[in-house]
């Protein structure tokens, strides 16, 4: 049985997230409580798997009753965000605290759109909590490195200041494709603070993310990476040493011309499970580039990727997938892995220059 302890401000969330858990016979609500400062005393009483989050509260707000529970007793946390450039920004800056996802609502606190939510929250809870009970070190350990990511400056990280050492090969990739999802952000950051800034090969990232959250997090990227980090706009030319973040609800495909490679943002395939996908972009540098591409898989749930890992592996591609004691969710790596389409497998702290080491390979 998964304990999971809810916190918010309003007595209709509090209930709705409650019943939404509980239809899953595997999930407990143990407690549920009113502003930060109810949600950290039902923490320390109950000691529950999961937490559900609100950033806005009375009293207490939840990033500082984040901070109180990654410091005292670090546990798998889920913030309960808005839709708005606001909820962005606070919910990005409660994953570099360390909590591991987030759950989106809508601002009216009476709208029954939050049942669209409930396939997602219970799945989410439930992969998290198996991660922890399966290796608690691990979860701790994560969430750790997480806050102190977030406390580091870009003065404070060398190695991303270094210019490049040049291998003695030739440069046989020169566009590298990320693809991640839950714990993502993150992962993403630890990856993309680790490049110098003549890194010398464009970037595509697919993070499955609300449209409201991609641009703040692009901005987030860029003001603590050496490389630029941008949201895509359709139609530039991909450019080295910076990196394109897929606009939330939307694919980013990559089209080789004669002399350049043009980003096309887009709706189609509409029909997609995620969006962005990373199959759609891993799948367009397999057409568009071939073995001159680099797909890389890091933390998420289900499979997304794996078939654009694929196709790209298949037009003599590499790959590489983030290591299961340093995801917070191993869905999207194990698959790649599990089908024999990893050329290494990485642990996040390492896969920065891993990235670098294998645009030689």
């Amino acid at each position: 049985m998964i304990h999971v302890v809810v916190v918010d401000d309003s007595a209709f969330m509090r209930k709705a997230i409650s019943t939404m858990l509980e239809k899953d016979p595997d999930i407990k609500v143990v407690g549920t409580g009113r502003d930060g400062e109810e949600g950290l005393e039902l923490v320390r009483r109950l000691n529950p798997d999961v937490v559900t989050l609100d950033i806005e509260m009375p009293r207490m707000d939840g990033l500082t009753a984040l901070r109180h529970i990654m410091m005292e007793m670090p546990r798998p946390v889920l913030m309960v965000s808005s839709l708005t450039a606001e909820g962005a920004e606070a919910t990005l800056k409660a994953m570099e605290l360390g909590a591991v996802d987030f759950i989106p609502k809508q601002l009216s606190k009476v709208s029954l759109d939050i049942v669209k939510i409930e396939d997602d929250l219970r799945a989410k809870v439930k992969l998290i909590a198996k991660r922890k009970v399966r290796s608690p070190s691990s979860a701790r350990s994560l969430t750790a490195q997480a806050a102190a990511l977030a406390r580091q400056t870009v003065s404070e990280r060398p190695a991303a200041r270094r210019p490049l050492q040049k291998s003695s090969g030739p440069q046989l990739h020169d566009l590298v494709a990320i693809g991640v999802s839950t714990g993502g952000p993150p992962a993403v950051q630890k990856v993309l603070s680790r490049l110098p800034k003549d890194f010398p090969a464009g970037i595509v990232i697919a993070q499955h993310m609300p449209a409201a959250f991609t641009g703040p997090f692009a901005k987030r990227l860029d003001g603590v990476c050496a490389i630029t980090v941008k949201e895509a706009e359709h139609g530039e030319r991909l450019v080295p040493g910076v990196a394109y973040i897929s606009p939330g609800g939307r694919h980013l495909r990559i089209e080789q011309k004669v002399s350049r490679i043009d980003i096309s943002v887009t709706d189609e395939p509409k029909e997609a499970l995620y969006k962005p996908s990373a199959n759609v972009m891993i799948e367009s540098v397999a057409q568009g580039v071939g073995r001159r591409g680099l797909g890389v898989i890091l933390t998420g749930m289900g499979s997304d990727g794996m078939e654009g890992v694929r196709a790209l592996k298949g037009r003599g591609g590499r790959a590489l997938a983030q290591s299961d004691a340093t995801c917070v969710v191993y869905g999207m790596p194990k698959a790649v892995v599990d089908a024999g389409l990893a050329d290494e497998i990485v642990d996040i702290d390492d896969m920065g220059e891993a990235i670098i080491t294998n645009l030689y390979k």
